[in-house]
């Protein structure tokens, strides 16, 4: 891949001048403040960044940074997944600031070795740290001018003091790289992975390979630091991967009682389900609401939760299929059945109107949303009298565990605002293990038998059911509360024509013959 020399020369060239415009300097103060706020800063990692690196650091650190930070700088012999949503600040913490104090401070890095997806990429890691180096005042302010020679056009440079840093992309070969003496001692693969590579086992073979025995072959004793930045996108990920290995590794160094050397930081966007975000002083849990509001749901797990799900491990996407719906009368059985959670919201609400004829099940109706009780009811509520179903015989039931009190009232309480109230009632039959009982639908849906209501193709809460039917798997993380009421709805609607449509079939004595 060529790289692209004069887009690359633009950026490099407006982020020296944010950097100057930022990074300014106290001309009046004394030698003895001087050394007295160095010393304070660099008794703590997040205060230097924060000081040297304003344009970086525009708001408070968040407690995971520290984390991280402390693992690289403490620890003289580390392998680091940083497994972290996008827009976590994972790059420039890892492949710029702790570098830099590590080399500056510290004085225990020496060779630092930037691996980018492509060359290009790793190309303009590298520019980036040059442009402090050249262009960060308060840094040579306090530290000296330190760039002495090359360029991140060439690929690498090194400081007067002798650090130096190289950029390759993936795949190159790192073999016999050396600074003198040093042999690389701080190694660092930034978003290396692409679903396109996820999605070939070879490319991922090889990849592990180039990280295991090229990359990790680097290093000399001493000082081995390792850290792979990536937010977890795939289950056939290097990301993925390594975690596998961390796992084993860690498992049979602590069998032999040896030093832990793996590290796994995983650090969702988000830390529960009311949105509390893991960066609060750069996130509201509003701002990840509406992120999470236009960001389908795969996507978002992907991107932001660090959950990978693949479409299709169980369900199909294109057994997901659309028609015209029957009017209500012509259904052998309806069924409008509910998986509530406790929390008042964060957690799905799943409600889901399905009828049976003959061999199909139709989804006439679905909600599927992240909100309250209350919005659960007032829509069941709507969709009463918009279809007038007080004129069929409908079976409305909620998971038994969920049907207390708490939405009992909430439910109630909407009837009193109507004057009237929907039979709903508690299915308290005891149920089997989640997973199978899903996973058993499947088959409904292999056969063709169900159907979505087409005039609702684009209404968010179809959208939303079929995107947790499409992520549902053992283990995945994925919230399963539509397929759960979905499948509960099928079960009861079975169970219902089973007994209606079936006959007693007899022999009458007068035959003479015994049909055993």
């Amino acid at each position: 891949m060529a790289i692209n020399y004069d887009k690359i020369q633009r950026e490099y060239d407006d982020h020296c001048v944010l950097i100057q415009k930022a990074a300014t300097i106290n001309i009046n103060e004394t030698p003895d403040q001087k050394y007295k706020r160095i010393k304070s800063l660099e008794a703590d990692f997040l205060k230097w960044w924060a000081y040297y690196f304003p344009h970086y650091a525009t708001c408070e650190s968040a407690p995971f940074h520290k984390k991280i930070a402390d693992l690289l700088i403490f620890k003289f012999i580390i392998k680091l997944l940083n497994d972290a949503f996008r827009g976590s600040a994972k790059s420039v913490i890892t492949v710029l600031g702790v570098p830099l104090f590590l080399a500056l401070v510290k004085k225990e890095m020496w060779f630092m070795l930037l691996v980018g997806r492509n060359d290009e990429k790793a190309t303009e890691l590298l520019a980036d740290v040059q442009a402090e180096l050249t262009h960060n005042d308060r840094l040579k302010n306090d530290y000296g001018d330190q760039f002495k020679h090359g360029s991140w056009a060439d690929g690498n440079f090194t400081t007067k003091d002798g650090v130096k840093f190289q950029a390759i992309g993936f795949g190159q070969d790192p073999r016999g790289l050396r600074n003198g003496e040093h042999r690389p001692d701080y190694i660092a693969c930034d978003d290396i992975d692409t679903l396109k590579m996820c999605n070939n086992d070879r490319l991922i073979r090889e990849g592990m390979d180039y990280i295991t025995s090229s990359l990790w072959g680097c290093f000399d004793k001493g000082n081995e630091r390792f850290v792979f930045n990536n937010n977890l996108i795939h289950k056939n990920s290097l990301q993925a991967k390594l975690i596998e290995q961390s796992e084993i590794a860690n498992k049979a160094a602590k069998e032999q009682g040896l030093p832990r050397t793996f590290y796994h930081i995983k650090t969702p966007a988000v830390l529960d389900a009311d949105f509390t975000p893991s960066w609060s002083a750069k996130y509201t849990a509003q701002y990840w609401r509406e992120k999470r509001a236009a960001t389908p749901y795969r996507a978002w797990m992907r991107e932001y939760m660090c959950i990978p799900l693949v479409d299709g491990t169980i369900f199909n996407p294109e057994w997901m299929q659309y028609k015209k719906i029957l009017p209500l009368h012509m259904y052998d059985s309806l069924c409008l059945y509910g998986d509530l959670s406790y929390k008042d919201k964060g957690d799905y609400k799943a409600l889901v109107l399905v009828g049976k004829k003959g061999r199909e099940f139709h989804i006439i109706d679905a909600f599927v949303r992240q909100t309250s009780r209350a919005v659960a009811a007032t829509w069941l509520y709507d969709l009463y009298e918009k279809l007038q179903l007080q004129k069929y015989n409908v079976r409305y039931l909620i998971e038994g565990l969920f049907a207390q009190d708490e939405f009992v009232n909430d439910f109630d309480m909407e009837g009193d605002s109507r004057g009237y109230y929907i039979p709903v009632t508690a299915d308290k039959g005891q149920k089997h293990n989640k997973f199978d009982r899903i996973e058993s639908m499947a088959g409904f849906f292999e056969r063709l038998n169900v159907f979505f209501n087409e005039l609702l193709k684009n209404k968010q809460d179809i959208v939303n059911m079929i995107d947790q039917l499409l992520a549902f798997e053992k283990g995945s993380g994925a919230n399963d509360d539509a397929p759960d009421a979905l499948q509960s709805a099928i079960s009861e609607l079975n169970k219902a024509t089973f007994i209606e449509k079936f006959e007693i079939r007899t022999t009458p004595r007068t035959t003479g013959k015994n049909r055993f």
